[in-house]
């Protein structure tokens, strides 16, 4: 059995509210400590929201690193290039198609009233994203690079479309 391993990293998009919290967060946290020296409660208030903001400026710095590995393609979040956690695990066997997103090859597949789960770098331009139907009830929206769909394609030719 040939083992054919390809890893990509993509950077995904921050969300606006997050960074605009995480930016607020920081402010306050800055006049809370400036304020401690006139009430000293403001220290415990300065502590309480500087561990809020590090969690959030940990899920405003995320990406999604994609796996490939003997016919099984795993998606893991990687926060703030410290902390990892699997999301979802794909078997090739089990995909129904993989095709960018504007390609003719998913006209068939429109009107599914399917679960879409996002683990894409975002709106990207040129297009860039590709869909991935997988077992009939989900649809999954990522973002390999080309080394990745051509070892996929390898193993699945007639379900990845590169058009």
């Amino acid at each position: 059995m040939s083992d054919t391993y390809v890893e990509c990293l993509v950077k995904a998009k921050d969300p606006v509210v997050l960074k605009f919290l995480k930016y607020v967060l920081y402010g306050l946290v800055a006049l809370c400590v400036i304020g401690m020296f006139l009430n000293p409660i403001l220290f415990f208030a300065a502590l309480i929201l500087g561990v809020v903001a590090y969690f959030v400026s940990m899920y405003c710095d995320s990406e999604y690193e994609y796996l490939y590995l003997d016919r099984e393609i795993t998606v893991d979040k990687v926060l703030a290039k410290t902390k990892r956690k699997r999301v979802a695990t794909f078997n090739v066997d089990r995909m129904e198609i993989l095709a960018p997103m504007n390609s003719y090859h998913l006209d068939g597949f429109k009107n599914r009233d399917v679960k879409s789960v996002d683990y894409s770098a975002g709106q990207t331009q040129p297009e860039s994203r590709y869909v991935m139907y997988y077992e009939g009830g989900q649809k999954v929206l990522l973002t390999p690079n080309e080394d990745m769909i051509k070892a996929i394609r390898n193993v699945a030719p007639r379900k990845v479309f590169m058009d």
